[in-house]
């Protein structure tokens, strides 16, 4: 094997591995999904590890694009090994983004109608929290697009989440 396809082989590795990296925690937790129960647990484990990893594949990349620079000599492979590194290098920074952070937006403080003033359907799904003699009612349908509902009940902060 030459030393420009074991340079080759080796991008071609650390793409895959930081692909794999990148893209499984966003595959498996996403809404609406259900998750396995060995699923959860591998992709927490993968975002606990996947910035160094992310990092050492772009350090790898980097490394094997130089030395395969310097073994081949044809433009058009030059080119197509730098794009490579390029996007190995753009996983590893997208590996830092939060991506859940940006999805779910908290609900900012919500608004209530009186329970025959809603223009509800009767088949409406709602989570229903009644607090030192106060009640609210937060629609699923709302709660699934924000995840999380800052709100107070009866004088008590809450959070309510779907």
């Amino acid at each position: 094997m030459t030393e420009a396809r074991k340079h080759l082989l080796s991008i071609a590795a650390v793409f895959a591995i930081s692909l794999f990296f990148l893209a499984y925690p966003f595959y498996v937790i996403r809404p609406f999904r259900y998750q396995g129960p060995h699923e959860l647990p591998v992709a927490l484990a993968i975002l606990h590890w996947r910035p160094g990893v992310e990092m050492v594949c772009a350090a790898t990349a980097i490394v094997a694009g130089y030395l395969f620079w310097r073994t081949k000599s044809k433009l058009l492979a030059k080119i197509g090994v730098t794009i490579a590194v390029l996007v190995v290098c753009l996983f590893a920074g997208l590996s830092r983004v939060n991506i859940f952070e940006i999805m779910f937006h908290p609900m900012g403080r919500p608004s209530f109608e009186a329970a025959n003033e809603t223009k509800l359907d009767g088949a409406e799904m709602v989570m229903a929290v009644n607090l030192n003699g106060e009640a609210r009612a937060y629609t699923i349908r709302s709660v699934s697009y924000h995840h999380i509902v800052n709100d107070e009940v009866g004088g008590v902060p809450i959070v309510a989440t779907y």
